[in-house]
C-alpha cells in the first residue's frame, strides 16, 4: 500500500482537496480524502504542500516510433510507400527503451497515444500506452485506440515524388472515401455471411478499419488548415464514423463550424515555427477560443515535433492565451482520456481508476516548477530525490 499525504490534489472530478490524502493498493486508488487512517503497514509520500494532479497524458505523438538520438534505425513512423495502410499497427514498432520515455517519465506523463505519420491518407493504428516498461503489450491500456488519416500538405509532398496520388487535396479525399466504402461494403457482406453460417474471407486491410466502422475507435485526422478540417468533418458525417482532429491549428478561425460538428479537437504542436504554409495562423489562443464555444479540447507536442516533457508547458502557454489554468490541465489529464477512449482508468484521481499520478513542488503548468514524483500503476517510477 502507499499512502500520499498533505498534497494539493486536483482530482479532475468532482472535489478537490487543498490538503489531502490518497490510498494506493494494488495498482488501483482505494481512496481520496482529508484524512485517511490506515491500519496496516503502508509506504508513506509526504507531498509538502505540492501539487498532485492525475498523470499528465500526451494525446498525440510518435513516441516508440520516431525515436530520439537514433536516426534512420529509430524511424519507424512513415510507410511511405502505399498511401492507404489501415493494417500497419503502431504497437509492433514501439521501442520502450526510446529515451524519450524516460523523459516522458520525469516530466510527469504516465500516457501516451502514439502511432504512424501523416504522410499516408490511413496511416495505420495509434496505440494507447503507458510510459514506463520494457514490454510494450504490458504498457498497453488500449490497442487499436484509432485508425491515422491525414489531410493536407503531407500526404500531397510525400506521394508527389513518386507521381501516384495524392498530389492533391482532391485525391486525398477520394482515396479516404473509397477505402471507407469499401469497408462498409465488406462489413455488410461479412455480416450477412455470419448470418447465414456460410464461410467468409477475412481481408487483412479492411479487417483493421472494421473498429472504425463500428464506432468503436475514431478515426484520427491529421489538419490544421481551415478547408482540410472541415474536408475532415464532412467525410466523418458522411460516412457515420467518429473522429478528432489533431492539430486543428485554424480551428480558431472557423470556431462555430467545429462547435457544430460535435467532434474534439486536439490542438498542436503550438510551440514550433511556422515552417510550412499551413502552420501559418497556428495560435496557442486556438485551444482557449474552441473551449469557450464547448469543443472538448485536449494539448499535444506531436513528439518529437516538440520534446514531450514540454507538453505541461504547452499547456501553460495556452493558459495564458485564454484557455485558463483550470482547462488547461483538463486539456492534459481528464479531456484527453476521454478523447483517447481511456478514460475508465486514468484522467482523473477517483476510486478505482489507475493509480497514476504526478506530484510537482508547484502548478505544472508554470517553468520553474519541478516534478516530484511519477507514480505509474501504484509504483514510484521517478523520484527528485
Amino acid at each position: 500500500m502507499l499512502l500520499i499525504k498533505n498534497g494539493k490534489i486536483i482530482t479532475m472530478s468532482e472535489k478537490n482537496y487543498e490538503n489531502g490524502c490518497i490510498l494506493i493498493d494494488d495498482g488501483k486508488i482505494v481512496e481520496v480524502n482529508e484524512e485517511i487512517k490506515v491500519d496496516r503497514e503502508v509506504t508513506v509520500i509526504d507531498a509538502g504542500g505540492g501539487w498532485v494532479i492525475p498523470g499528465i497524458i500526451e494525446s498525440h505523438c510518435h513516441i516508440g516510433l520516431y525515436e530520439q538520438d537514433m536516426g534512420f534505425e529509430g524511424l519507424d513512423v512513415n510507410e511511405a510507400t502505399d498511401p492507404i495502410t489501415p493494417e500497419l499497427r503502431a504497437i509492433d514498432a514501439i521501442n520502450p527503451m526510446d529515451t524519450a520515455f524516460e523523459d516522458a517519465v520525469k516530466a510527469g506523463i504516465t500516457t501516451v497515444m502514439t502511432g504512424p505519420g501523416s504522410a499516408n491518407v490511413v496511416g495505420g493504428q495509434f496505440v494507447a500506452m503507458k510510459t514506463y516498461g520494457k514490454n510494450v503489450d504490458e504498457m498497453t491500456i488500449f490497442s487499436p485506440a484509432a485508425v491515422k488519416v491525414a489531410f493536407g500538405e503531407n500526404p500531397k509532398r510525400v506521394y508527389k515524388d513518386r507521381k501516384k496520388m495524392p498530389t492533391t487535396r482532391m485525391a486525398t479525399a477520394a482515396l479516404l472515401r473509397e477505402i471507407l466504402m469499401r469497408a462498409k461494403n465488406y462489413k455488410i457482406k461479412k455480416d450477412k455471411a455470419i448470418l447465414e453460417g456460410k464461410e467468409f474471407e477475412e481481408n487483412f486491410k479492411l479487417e483493421a478499419l472494421m473498429p472504425v466502422i463500428n464506432k468503436e475507435i475514431p478515426l484520427k485526422a491529421h489538419c490544421h488548415r481551415t478547408d482540410d478540417i472541415l474536408t475532415a468533418i464532412r467525410i466523418a458525417k458522411e460516412f457515420d464514423v467518429n473522429l478528432t482532429l489533431d492539430h486543428c491549428s485554424e480551428g480558431h478561425l472557423i470556431a462555430d463550424y467545429v462547435k457544430e460538428s460535435r467532434l474534439p479537437a486536439i490542438i498542436g504542436p503550438s510551440l514550433t515555427s511556422r515552417s510550412k504554409i499551413e502552420l501559418k495562423n497556428k495560435s496557442f489562443s486556438t485551444s482557449g477560443v474552441l473551449s469557450k464555444k464547448g469543443v472538448k479540447v485536449a494539448i499535444m507536442t506531436d513528439h518529437p515535433v516538440i520534446p514531450i516533457q514540454y507538453l505541461p508547458i504547452c499547456a501553460g502557454l495556452a493558459a495564458k492565451e485564454g484557455l485558463g489554468v483550470e482547462e488547461a490541465l483538463k486539456a492534459i489529464t481528464i479531456n484527453a482520456a476521454e478523447i483517447c477512449g481511456i478514460s475508465n482508468r486514468v484522467g482523473s484521481i477517483e476510486k478505482g481508476k489507475d493509480a497514476d499520478l504526478a506530484i510537482f513542488d508547484g502548478n505544472p503548468l508554470e517553468v520553474f516548477t519541478s516534478t516530484l514524483y511519477t507514480i505509474i500503476d501504484g509504483k514510484v517510477v521517478y523520484s527528485r530525490e
